[in-house]
């Protein structure tokens, strides 16, 4: 007898089975193993959290961590005011000079492959004499998600109805006023996830930080790539863990965010 053939709904699950299986399961994996009572990564001993304590002795991937954070906090606050006024330029001020080449700048980060990216900053703060450190490290992150941040508020803003912002400034509010106290109110969730979406980016870089980087400002990601080259440590596993489950709840967060907007919206 001839096998039947899988129909398209099943042949639909199995395909996005083998695809979520090939994505997530290595991180399961990493997880799995931070619970591990060996010291081998490889051979399961049973279920401990003796590396979770003595992650915080570990200063070196403390230090990491918190310089990580800082700078993940600092240039998403720079990449959601920034992104944000672009946003507002794209969809606010009318037709304008160079109204296309910012548009264009703005969406080149999307792009264009992290290492160039990398490069092109570097030279950048070379040829202005700028140390590299915990500020150029901060610049870049925010340069490269700031387009991020442009994208999901001038997405809001663009069925954001303007008649609500003209209302206000016919009621003798200035520009500025309205923007604060009626477009702002309304775009908050999307600034929001904005920038958590640009704390997730920053938190999750290695590549370009590894271009602009200095002494002294050695991020989370880069101090774990240069522990697994000698090969990788339970404690590895733990901090892994750890930043998966932040880059997680700031991820949901943020979808969160865009879908109670997205609701609002509708119930309008």
């Amino acid at each position: 007898m001839r096998a039947r053939p899988l129909s398209p709904r099943r042949w639909d699950v199995a395909v996005l089975t083998l695809l979520f299986s090939f994505l997530y399961v290595p991180i399961l994996i990493v997880v799995v193993f931070s619970f591990n009572d060996s010291r081998l990564v490889t051979v399961w001993a049973g279920f401990s959290t003796r590396w979770y304590g003595s992650l915080l002795s570990n200063r070196p991937l403390l230090d990491a961590a918190l310089i990580s954070l800082q700078i993940g906090l600092l240039s998403a606050l720079i990449a959601t005011v920034l992104g944000t006024w672009a946003a507002i330029a794209l969809t606010r001020l009318g037709p304008f000079r160079g109204r296309a080449v910012l548009g264009a700048m703005v969406y080149a980060p999307l792009v264009m492959p992290e290492i160039i990216t990398g490069l092109s900053l570097l030279l950048l703060f070379v040829a202005i004499g700028l140390d590299r450190g915990f500020w150029t490290i901060t610049l870049a992150h925010a340069t490269f998600s700031m387009c991020f941040v442009t994208v999901l508020v001038q997405a809001r803003l663009l069925t954001l109805d303007k008649s609500l912002e003209e209302a206000a400034q016919d009621l003798g509010c200035s520009p500025l006023a309205a923007f604060w106290q009626v477009t702002l109110p309304l775009i908050s969730t999307s600034v929001a996830a904005g920038f958590l979406l640009a704390l997730t980016l920053s938190l999750d870089d290695l590549v370009v930080a590894s271009f602009v980087s200095g002494p002294g400002a050695t991020t989370l990601p880069m101090r774990i790539y240069g522990q697994a080259r000698l090969g990788v440590t339970p404690e590895i596993n733990a901090i892994c863990s750890v930043l998966i489950g932040l880059v997680t709840l700031a991820l949901l967060a943020a979808s969160l965010l865009t879908k109670r907007d997205f609701a609002a919206r509708r119930e309008r």
